[in-house]
């Protein structure tokens, strides 16, 4: 097995940049050439080993994948429409060479689809892996997704299913659990958590709903969670939310795998689902939920007050306010 420290960094610069445009790497810095009247809208996420993965469940294709996908996600709840990728390496000395060569692998499969070059980054050394991305996108300025523009009145939409990812997780640590689930159901919680989608295919649908005209849009993605989601864009918007229980997208074997409350609390919190969480007025809401179809859903609505509450309109559960600190926080 040949290892970083076996052939320096310039070795394993020259196999990096195998994996980047030849006109566009090797100089101190990238040009990209942006469309006229485009605002760019740039993005960074970082991933440590130990923190957002492991060799227990991840492997480093996946974890290239992963780590694209984060980033893409991030544009893709602005509006914005990607451009490329910087990818910033801390590595250990003793790390297979086949190992980053697998993580560019994961990298360039996920960013293909969306045209998206990695255009350069750095290496360093370090005795934890981490991988910083910086993404960058470029919108019209009209077309702009922002947390703070969410007003009373608006519906809630969510774009597909939460809680997938979590159940993925779980079933990757504690295999036992999904003995007794499809074969079909369990490989698609399992691939919901190693190689999500961002959904950038979500941005023409909302551009040929809105045409040309200024647009009245709230919305961020759910990367740390559907509820987190929808507490940060009240916070930032200074209004609140009712959603309903009964309508939140859960996966079709979630059920099957845990209780329902445990299924709730991973459909709220569980992170890592990277669907978009929008909020719109409710004639531009259905036919959205139409167009994407596949579990889009109207959740809920916005309120003038300032709390965000989960409500059962069968009256079977208790209302529940939901906070930020039932949510993962790094602190």
């Amino acid at each position: 097995m040949v290892n970083i420290r076996d052939i320096g960094e310039q070795g394993l610069l020259i196999k990096l940049q195998q994996f980047c445009p030849s006109e566009i790497v090797g100089d101190d810095a990238a040009i990209l050439a942006m469309t006229p009247g485009k605002s760019l809208v740039v993005t960074t996420d970082i991933l440590v080993d130990g923190v957002h993965f492991s060799d227990r469940t991840t492997s480093p294709f996946d974890v290239g994948w992963r780590a694209a996908a984060a980033n893409l996600s991030d544009l893709a709840a602005m509006g914005a429409s990607p451009l490329g990728i910087t990818v910033g390496l801390s590595l250990p000395g003793e790390l297979a060479v086949s190992w980053v060569e697998q993580l560019y692998q994961g990298l360039t499969s996920c960013l293909q689809p969306y045209h998206t070059p990695i255009v350069g980054g750095d290496i360093t050394r370090s005795p934890t892996i981490t991988i910083a991305i910086t993404a960058c996108g470029e919108i019209s300025p009209h077309q702009v997704i922002q947390r703070a523009t969410a007003l009373p009145g608006d519906a809630i939409v969510v774009t597909g299913v939460h809680g997938a990812s979590r159940a993925g997780l779980e079933l990757l640590l504690h295999p036992e659990i999904g003995q007794n689930l499809p074969p079909s159901a369990r490989d698609y919680l399992i691939k919901a958590h190693q190689r999500p989608q961002p959904r950038l295919d979500v941005l023409p649908i909302l551009q040929e709903i809105w045409g040309f005209s200024p647009c009245h849009l709230a919305g961020m993605d759910s990367s740390d969670g559907l509820a987190d989601a929808v507490l940060q864009i009240c916070r930032c918007s200074r209004v609140g939310a009712k959603i309903e229980r009964q309508l939140l997208p859960l996966p079709p074997a979630l059920n099957q795998l845990v209780a329902p409350e445990k299924a709730l609390e991973w459909t709220l919190y569980g992170g890592e689902d990277f669907e978009l969480v929008l909020c719109l007025p409710i004639e531009k809401a259905q036919p959205l939920i139409q167009r994407l179809g596949d579990r889009a859903a109207m959740i809920g609505t916005i309120t003038k007050e300032t709390e965000v509450w989960l409500i059962d309109c069968s009256g079977t559960y208790r209302d529940q306010k939901l906070t930020l600190s039932q949510g993962f926080q790094h602190y």
